[in-house]
């Protein structure tokens, strides 16, 4: 329903009572505002009562407006320019606590994804990427840096991981034209979503590849061509993308992947300390006893 939800507004309009049509006018003049809204704030703005707000939604045929809101909010978040993002967030964030109510806004952006990623979807994705031949990591933009982190940890544990790393479309599909059946991608992507991305997870689907989505929700055009959907949430905070809870589940994958190659990995990190203490690589403790 999201991506009609304003024409049914206004398909509905005259069909509303005065405080509804107050409730709908408001949202179709300020839906990216209206999205992040409580049922009181929305009422307060449309100069109704809460409850006024909650039969509105059950009008629109929702169970509830938390249900509107989640609509809403799917509708927009692909579309708020930056600027755009940054009045939401002033409403939403205001200019006080704003270390409190970050930090709080991502934790609760992690419990909500332990509520809504499929356990049986991250089980799949482990034993694909622990059978995979060669692993691809495909991140654009903000989603880049989950990317590069996550290939730092798999280039440890695995011998062939490649990091799909470029701002050309051409480069890109460059990078991965050798995909095949015996090949997994892990695909990143958030809103706003990279249509390259996109683009390059159905092709790496067309060539036979298992196709490994993390993202934000169900809609995400990544999720499309995804034989495993991981689901982290990430909303905005102001122009900056959150991305804490889809780091969160990127270490809970590199954690299961680890635990399920324990003793190969245990040599392999017996090896790297013998490396980084031989070229110097990180700083040494200092001797308790040295004077």
């Amino acid at each position: 329903m999201a991506s009609t939800i304003l024409s049914e507004i206004q398909h509905r309009m005259k069909d509303f009572s005065k405080g509804q049509k107050n409730i709908a006018q408001y949202i179709l003049e300020h839906y990216e505002k209206a999205a992040y809204m409580t049922a009181s704030k929305l009422g307060n703005a449309a100069q109704v009562s809460e409850s006024t707000v909650v039969r509105f939604a059950f009008e629109l045929g929702y169970e509830g407006y938390p249900e509107l809101q989640q609509d809403l909010q799917e509708m927009i978040k692909n579309k708020l320019t930056a600027v755009q993002r940054i009045d939401v967030a002033s409403d939403q964030i205001g200019q006080s606590d704003i270390l409190d109510k970050v930090l709080n806004i991502d934790i609760d952006r992690i419990k909500k994804t332990i509520e809504e990623t499929s356990r049986e979807a991250f089980s799949g994705a482990v034993d694909s990427i622990l059978q995979a031949k060669t692993i691809y990591i495909l991140g654009a933009r903000s989603a880049l840096i989950l990317a590069r982190f996550l290939a730092l940890y798999f280039n440890i544990i695995f011998d062939q991981v490649k990091l799909v790393d470029t701002t050309s479309s051409t480069e890109m599909f460059e990078q991965i034209m050798r995909i095949g059946k015996d090949d997994i991608i892990i695909g990143l992507s958030f809103p706003r979503y990279s249509k390259r991305s996109a683009k390059a997870l159905e092709f790496a689907s067309s060539r036979g590849a298992k196709v490994i989505a993390i993202t934000d929700s169900p809609a995400s055009p990544i999720a499309e061509h995804a034989d495993y959907f991981l689901q982290a949430r990430s909303d905005m905070a102001s122009f900056v993308d959150s991305l804490v809870a889809p780091l969160s589940l990127i270490d809970a994958l590199i954690v299961a992947v680890g635990v399920k190659k324990q003793e190969e990995l245990k040599e392999i990190f017996e090896n790297l300390e013998e490396i980084w203490d031989e070229y110097d690589v990180y700083e040494k403790p200092e001797d308790d006893h040295a004077q």
